[in-house]
């Protein structure tokens, strides 16, 4: 016979073994609830290492930098080659000829001032690196430029080398913006934004355009050949924005340096 002394004991640990019953199934859920968590983790820090490494966060705008009306005349980091060696009189003044598809673009160079420039595309002219190319880019609000100089057409070629700057404090001092003034008919260097990384790509400024003084400017056009870079700026871009090719197309036919 159960004493009630008994039974109290009995009904304690029947008690107690379905509270560690409860204990023990509430653990086991919440493992199962962490490993579910878990995998979910490792499935999305999976992911964020595949975008990372396909360049998805790589910091990069997968758009030209050229979309923006007011971006600055651009170039791509060219490769590692040595520029030419000087072989023009740095005393001199030179012309650079442009015979292109939209009409006549002359611009003198002064080489006093720019001889590494003057060198390089005097250089770059006597090989026909200039024939047959077309200028890629015109903006038409911001700045005022159309851009030429890239034997690819796309804004991504060049020479192999790169040129230093010079004449950067030619153009007065910069404004609270830390910008000057091109003035319509100047033609300056394209860079990448770093400083000494100009190739061969360069822009002609057909009306007055704020820029930072980061640009070698190194010709001043004849008032034919602005009379040109106007009339296709009249016309636009190709696909009616602000930046992007002109729709008139100017190819250039012909480059040539000579001294004056």
């Amino acid at each position: 016979m159960v004493t009630s002394d008994q039974r109290r004991r009995q009904l304690a640990r029947e008690k107690y073994e379905r509270q560690q019953k409860r204990r023990e199934e509430a653990r086991r859920k919440s493992r199962q609830r962490w490993a579910v968590i878990g995998a979910a983790a490792a499935v999305v820090v999976a992911t964020l290492v595949g975008l990372v490494v396909g360049g998805v966060f790589d910091g990069k705008d997968t758009k030209d930098a050229a979309a923006e009306p007011s971006a600055s005349p651009s170039a791509p980091t060219p490769k590692k080659s040595p520029s030419p060696a000087m072989a023009i009189d740095d005393k001199a003044k030179y012309t650079f000829d442009l015979q292109t598809s939209a009409g006549p673009i002359k611009f003198e160079m002064d080489a006093a001032k720019t001889p590494q420039t003057v060198n390089s595309f005097k250089s770059l002219a006597d090989k026909g690196f200039f024939d047959k190319t077309k200028c890629h880019r015109l903006t038409t609000g911001g700045i005022y430029v159309l851009q030429c100089g890239d034997p690819e057409g796309t804004g991504m070629g060049g020479p192999g080398y790169t040129i230093p700057d010079e004449n950067l404090d030619s153009l007065g001092k910069p404004n609270e913006q830390g910008q000057v003034i091109y003035p319509a008919g100047t033609v300056a260097m394209a860079n990448t934004g770093q400083p000494g990384s100009g190739g061969s790509q360069f822009f002609l400024v057909y009306k007055d355009s704020p820029l930072a003084p980061s640009y070698t400017p190194f010709g001043k056009i004849d008032a034919a050949g602005l009379k040109v870079l106007e009339d296709v700026a009249k016309a636009g871009t190709a696909d009616g924005g602000q930046d992007g090719a002109p729709k008139t197309a100017v190819v250039i036919q012909k480059g040539s340096v000579t001294k004056n």
